[in-house]
């Protein structure tokens, strides 16, 4: 089984206008809700590539029920902790006439000392699951130090953890050795305290981390591509020239690409190209709108996978 963990999911409100004008009113052409957050991205892109998977985190209020409905809608298992505050609610706003995209994310509720021990309980009990996707902001209330709790407490059972985090909570994450993470190159460059410029020291970065304990680091690219740094190996994948209608949610598809190739048997190649796959695929739809099966399996042909380095076999 393949879980998810989104502490601060959210209902994603997506409207489209024709333009931002000041002092207007600016009617709203088409609205449309998502369940959003990082690792419900991943979720619903697994699920849309035919993979069982179950969501879990922090839910509350009429906008928690809602995002849990439209995950039940999707065919997604949940079972999110209910809290007492309310799940957040994204604005995102389309200009139809530029193509530019507003984003305003709200805080979330806060998590009470309680709730967040009731989640780590229901960590300790959880089956076992074969690949543990970890992703998004954190709630008020709840410290950094929670990732590495929640890593620590899966890696008992063996479990391949994947970590898309930023900031401290993605340093005190890698400190509980996950095998995967995902930043993009603003990210690695924070987590290395530098500002990285060409490949070369992008990969020297992700060798750093590497030498911290974490097997593969997923470096996101944007239209470049995706950077597969490992101990052994370090891989190039580059997508093809696409319109892009929309970024949010690339980066949590590439996770679940990634996820999806290492489910079906795939070596580290065909994950990462799988990875640059959905992300591209998603980038190429609407609002908020994610991959779709169809189109990534369009664009799988199309994706350049360059070898960097290969040592040893595998």
């Amino acid at each position: 089984m393949i879980y998810t963990i989104t502490l601060n999911p959210a209902l994603d409100r997506t409207l489209w206008i024709q333009k931002v004008r000041d002092d207007v009113s600016n009617r709203i052409l088409e609205e449309k809700s998502f369940a959003g957050g990082k690792s419900v991205d991943v979720s619903k892109v697994l699920k849309n590539l035919g993979v069982d998977n179950i969501a879990l985190g922090f839910v509350g209020g009429f906008a928690g029920r809602e995002l849990e409905g439209r995950l039940l809608n999707e065919g997604i298992q949940t079972d999110f902790v209910h809290v007492s505050g309310e799940t957040r609610t994204n604005i995102i706003i389309h200009e139809k006439e530029t193509g530019k995209q507003l984003a305003f994310n709200a805080r979330g509720p806060e998590i009470r000392p309680s709730e967040l021990m009731e989640f780590v309980e229901q960590m300790e009990r959880l089956p076992c699951g074969a690949i543990v996707a970890i992703g998004g902001s954190l709630p008020l209330g709840v410290a950094p130090e929670i990732y590495r709790k929640i890593i620590t407490i899966v890696k008992r059972c063996q479990s391949t953890v994947v970590l898309d985090v930023d900031g401290v909570a993605l340093r005190v994450g890698i400190l509980a050795r996950p095998d995967v993470i995902k930043p993009n190159i603003h990210e690695l460059s924070e987590l290395v305290g530098r500002e990285l410029k060409g490949l070369d020291e992008i990969v020297a970065a992700a060798r750093e981390i590497n030498r911290q304990g974490v097997k593969i680091v997923l470096v996101s690219m944007g239209g470049k591509g995706i950077l597969l740094v490992s101990e052994e190996k370090e891989y190039l994948a580059e997508p093809p020239n696409v319109e892009v209608q929309s970024t949010i949610g690339a980066g949590d598809s590439s996770v679940a690409g990634f996820v999806y190739g290492i489910m079906a048997g795939k070596d580290l190649k065909e994950s990462l190209i799988y990875a640059t796959a959905t992300g591209t695929a998603t980038a190429m739809s609407q609002g908020t709108a994610l991959c779709k099966k169809e189109d990534f399996e369009a664009i799988l042909p199309q994706i350049k996978l360059s070898v960097l380095r290969v040592e040893g076999k595998g």
